[in-house]
């Protein structure tokens, strides 16, 4: 039996991540930008539950190779749920709810928390936030040619240069065209469709032959035989492989035997591509923001047509401190047949995904996600316990709170010096002493933490700082309020002056 005394072991499990206040905020304001962008361009938030009857999800799961075919599942009663995997099935299932109600296109943004059961990895969470924004009910390609400019202005609104990323644009039909050309169309070779896309979309990390392997008999994690897990291939032999590869290289469509060329899937998608070309060359958005690319295909089943891939091309350092090309932060297309299977009859959309967590940490990689703006608490320290003293310091908080300062008294046990140093790790700029000698005044001591900090890293010697006492000042109570708004307007300036 186990020893009862035994202490539990406090940690999360593998694939989700705790998110300290700075994170909470730069996420707060990364999203504030996305959210000012999809407006600008007519979107309405929206917002649906975690949790959907798992059913509803339908055959269009991100991970068939896992338990529960990729998502979380509970069962309740008879009935199964799961918790939602993307925010586009739900929509799906939205919009199909309440599509007598809904205009037609029905433009809309939503964001919140997804959930995959699957391996976790670098950069790869369980638990992940992602921003999205859908257009239902417009068949024609504007709609996808709008989405990928949208997603140019949301990387130039966040700062990201131009030069620095890259919205890459492609069209399922035309793979599809090329699987149909070499026998993989019909229901009964679904999974080794899957299985191809999967393979082309870790181009970028695998290079041509090691997608080739997967497009045959497989590979194995390490690239040698025996090194790591081995990932089953697609099972088509070297004429259908390269075909593949052909469609989906990076230069387009040269080199593809007529049978291909002739294939009506196949010329429907090029004849897309080309206009979404032409529309959005119209708009201004050149290639170097906006690009048409053979290699986007996308890892989910349910797209059925344009696809799109924001990446960021800026080098910049990971999590072990390398410098690498930090890749995609979002993606989407059209997906025409999730509502339709709701409804019964044809119901186009299309849709674009952001990863939050992945994008926000580019832009702090990046230097362009400040959150210097959004500044600690004022603390009022507590020296005497008694009511009438806790009284005075809850009224100077109150006094700060209507003013639009945030402010805390301090609700510790400990003493001054232990609550200087809470003061300090919050980061507070300001701190409020009041002790019998200043109450009996009616003064308060209000000390700026930001230049005493600066202040004590010149003085080394005890006397000098007694004597400087750095950045403290004593005023009357009734002056508080100025004196501690006067302070934090010269913190705010001296910040500026440092960012300039």
């Amino acid at each position: 039996m186990a020893d009862k005394s035994e202490k539990t072991k406090a940690r999360l499990p593998r694939g989700f991540a705790d998110r300290s206040a700075e994170d909470i905020r730069a996420v707060e304001k990364m999203m504030a930008t996305i959210r000012s962008v999809y407006e600008l361009y007519g979107f309405e938030p929206v917002d649906q539950p975690m949790i959907e009857y798992t059913d509803a999800l339908g055959k269009f799961l991100p991970d068939q190779d896992r338990p529960n075919e990729g998502v979380f599942s509970f069962q309740d009663d008879d009935q199964w749920l799961s918790l939602r995997y993307d925010l586009t099935a739900p929509t799906a299932r939205f919009v199909a709810e309440n599509f007598d109600k809904l205009p037609k296109p029905y433009r809309s943004y939503r964001s919140g928390w997804v959930f995959r059961n699957e391996k976790p990895g670098p950069g790869r969470f369980r638990q992940f936030m992602q921003f999205d924004a859908d257009t239902i009910g417009t068949p024609g390609v504007a709609a996808d040619a709008e989405m990928a400019m949208m997603m140019a202005d949301v990387m130039e609104a966040l700062g990201i240069k131009r030069g620095d990323y890259v919205i890459r644009v492609n069209n399922r039909k035309v793979l599809d065209g090329v699987l149909e050309a070499i026998g993989l169309g019909g229901e009964d070779n679904a999974g080794r469709r899957l299985t191809v896309l999967r393979a082309i979309d870790k181009l970028d990390k695998l290079g041509p032959e090691g997608v080739r392997l997967l497009l045959g008999p497989g590979r194995w994690d390490g690239g040698k035989e025996g090194e790591g897990d081995f990932a089953k291939g697609a099972g088509l032999n070297d004429t259908q492989a390269e075909a593949v590869l052909l469609a989906t290289a990076r230069n387009g469509q040269a080199g593809q035997d007529a049978g291909v060329s002739a294939n009506a899937v196949y010329q429907e998608g090029v004849g897309e591509l080309a206009t979404i070309e032409a529309l959005v060359r119209a708009a201004g958005y050149g290639e170097d923001r906006v690009l048409m690319d053979r290699s986007v295909v996308r890892g989910l089943e349910y797209y059925t047509g344009p696809v799109f891939e924001a990446e960021l091309l800026a080098e910049i350092p990971n999590d072990e401190g390398q410098i690498v090309r930090f890749g995609s932060v979002g993606g989407g297309g059209r997906y025409d047949g999730l509502v339709s299977r709701f409804r019964g009859e044809p119901v186009p959309a299309t849709g674009f995904s952001i990863g939050v967590s992945r994008l926000m940490t580019a832009l702090k990689n990046l230097g362009k996600l400040d959150t210097s703006d959004v500044i600690a608490p004022v603390v009022v320290l507590v020296m005497d316990k008694d009511t009438e003293s806790l009284g005075r310091y809850q009224k100077m908080v109150a006094d700060l709170r209507a003013a639009g300062i945030r402010s805390e008294m301090y609700l510790g046990g400990a003493g001054m010096k232990a609550q200087l140093k809470y003061a300090d790790r919050r980061g507070s700029p300001v701190a409020i002493i009041q002790g019998g000698d200043e109450r009996a005044k009616g003064e308060v001591q209000i000390k700026d933490l930001i230049e005493g900090a600066r202040l004590s890293a010149e003085i080394t010697d005890n006397a000098e700082w007694r004597a400087a006492r750095p950045a403290q000042v004593t005023v009357a109570e009734s002056e508080l309020v100025a004196e501690v708004k006067k302070i934090l307007a010269a913190q705010a300036a001296d910040r500026t002056k440092g960012g300039a």
